[in-house]
């Protein structure tokens, strides 16, 4: 089996519990995620399977899209309701102060990691470091922030929309944004609606995975999910490049889809005219 598949997540679960529950359902398939949501988050959750994991490095568009609750008032360690309040304040701001505050969280910006986090320090996990109460001081990371919109307010929490790269952390967007304000917020709610082509509107539950009669079906094929010009080899030059052989090609240096006659053989970097695969996904079972 190979191919994407955009499955959701539901709220209260860790990434690593669904994913063990795909495993069981596809029974020894290779499989890999890309980007870890936390427990409290629900939202897509691409799963690469079998060869395409090799392909992640490949997905050109990796912009991410959440819709987050920030609630002001009060902060807490973890950045998110699973942590203790650390922080309170009287200050709920405005709807302008928000936006204000937002704006200057726009581009490309300096982010400190939530301590709280998978972030290493001195070889040791930061949120491992956290729980024992050791202080832990993350340098700022640059991360992009493409956009920044407030949907709603309910009382003293915001309902707002971030389009992000990848490495951002919404909760350290939450925390910014309450003291950019005077006061002290925390992100209390927050479903990932997009990354880069998988859209929540598409994706599939784990449930509905188990009442499928094919799977193989529900999959995105491993060359649709990436964005690069085709090469199309002949016979000849299909199985010399299987074999290890160099050709020399007429294509500018880059990368580039490679199809043999009998399907999608890999992503190839074209370099002086000579093509080198990087990574290998052709299904042998299917060839």
């Amino acid at each position: 089996m190979n191919g994407f598949l955009n499955l959701y997540k539901p709220a209260g679960m860790s990434s690593a519990y669904l994913l063990n529950g795909l495993k069981r359902i596809l029974k020894g398939e290779t499989v890999g995620h890309m980007g870890t949501l936390d427990p409290l988050a629900s939202g897509v959750l691409p799963v690469a399977i079998g060869k395409s994991t090799r392909l992640f490095d490949y997905l050109l568009d990796k912009k991410k899209e959440y819709e987050a609750t920030v609630t002001f008032g009060f902060e807490t360690d973890t950045l998110d309701l699973e942590g203790k309040t650390v922080f309170t304040s009287d200050i709920i701001p405005t709807e302008e102060d928000v936006k204000a505050a937002a704006s200057t969280l726009i581009g490309e910006i300096m982010q400190v990691p939530p301590i709280f986090s998978a972030k290493c320090v001195n070889g040791k996990r930061s949120y491992k470091l956290a729980r024992k109460g050791v202080a832990v001081d993350l340098p700022p990371k640059k991360v992009t922030v493409y956009s920044i919109e407030v949907l709603s307010r309910n009382e003293n929490s915001y309902n707002i929309k971030i389009v992000c790269g990848g490495g951002t952390y919404i909760r350290a967007i939450a925390r910014d944004l309450g003291r950019l304000c005077g006061s002290r917020a925390t992100m209390t709610a927050l479903c990932r609606t997009a990354s880069g082509i998988f859209k929540a509107e598409t994706a599939v539950t784990l449930e509905q995975l188990k009442a499928a009669d094919d799977i193989s079906a529900l999959l995105l094929k491993p060359q649709d999910a990436i964005d690069y010009p085709e090469i199309k080899l002949d016979e000849l030059s299909a199985k010399r490049l299987f074999n290890g052989l160099i050709d020399e090609f007429n294509y500018s240096d880059g990368i580039y889809k490679v199809f043999a006659p009998d399907g999608f053989y890999g992503v190839g970097e074209m370099k002086s005219g000579k093509l080198k695969v990087k990574a290998y996904i052709r299904d042998d079972k299917n060839s």
